[in-house]
């Protein structure tokens, strides 16, 4: 039985509609169903304004469905990425509140560097919400929790979370770099690795902090000395001495 929806016995009026060419402003003439229509005037491709292309973010085979994919398509499709990768985060996480709440700490200052420091926000973001994925393998395999194991085991459990949410390979191999030594900057880092290891750093001094306060003097110099970002020693200052800058 064909969906009442997509069967045309079934459409009205609104059924066909006009959009005007996101390139030269003409005027298209689309059906409901119609993913994306040519312009006649500019040649552009028009994606449809009115469909639902939530699917189409996420499916391994949109590209074979919708012909080659439009820039705004694409665009969404980041977009979502970024939103199903932390649901299968706490997925992987299952009941394990204190390890997802940090984790959601991490995301939440990454998001606010990022956005200051002009990186990059899909593979930042991303990599916050599994850089610390190889926890659980580290602690089944080797007892441990120790960043060297975090750091062995993270990338092919974070792999294999994009690969089922159809990221990008470029993003894959720039997200797996980050999470596999994200608790040792190199010499030379990436913005993004630097964004992510910030955001980590002030949660992980947060709660250092409660369990074990330090004196300000001795916060003052970690925040000197230990952060790659302009923002996140900002940020480290006004979290952690309640000083603004």
């Amino acid at each position: 039985m064909q969906c009442p929806g997509q069967d045309s016995r079934y459409w009205d009026g609104a059924a066909v509609f006009e959009a005007k060419c996101s390139k030269c402003d003409s005027v298209v003439e689309f059906f409901k169903d119609d993913s994306t229509r040519k312009c006649s005037n500019c040649g552009h491709k028009v994606l449809n304004p009115k469909m639902d292309f939530g699917c189409a973010s996420y499916c391994p085979y949109a590209e074979q469905c919708l012909g080659s994919m439009p820039p705004e398509l694409l665009a969404k499709k980041k977009e979502l990425l970024v939103e199903r990768v932390p649901i299968e985060m706490k997925r992987y996480f299952e009941g394990d509140f204190r390890r997802i709440g940090h984790v959601t700490r991490v995301a939440r200052y990454t998001e606010k560097i990022c956005r200051e420091e002009d990186a990059h926000p899909v593979v930042t973001l991303i990599s916050a919400y599994l850089h610390d994925i190889g926890i659980k393998e580290a602690e089944r395999k080797y007892n441990s929790s120790s960043p060297q194991y975090q750091h062995l085991e993270g990338p092919p459990v974070a792999r294999g979370i994009l690969e089922k949410l159809g990221a990008e390979e470029g993003i894959i191999e720039e997200v797996c770099d980050i999470i596999g030594h994200h608790h040792t900057p190199r010499n030379e880092e990436t913005l993004n690795f630097k964004v992510l290891y910030d955001a980590d750093l002030i949660v992980n001094l947060e709660e250092k902090q409660k369990e074990s306060p330090s004196a300000p003097e001795h916060l003052e110099k970690i925040i000197d000395k230990s952060f790659l970002t302009k923002t996140g020693q900002s940020i480290a200052r006004k979290v952690l001495l309640q000083r603004d800058e």
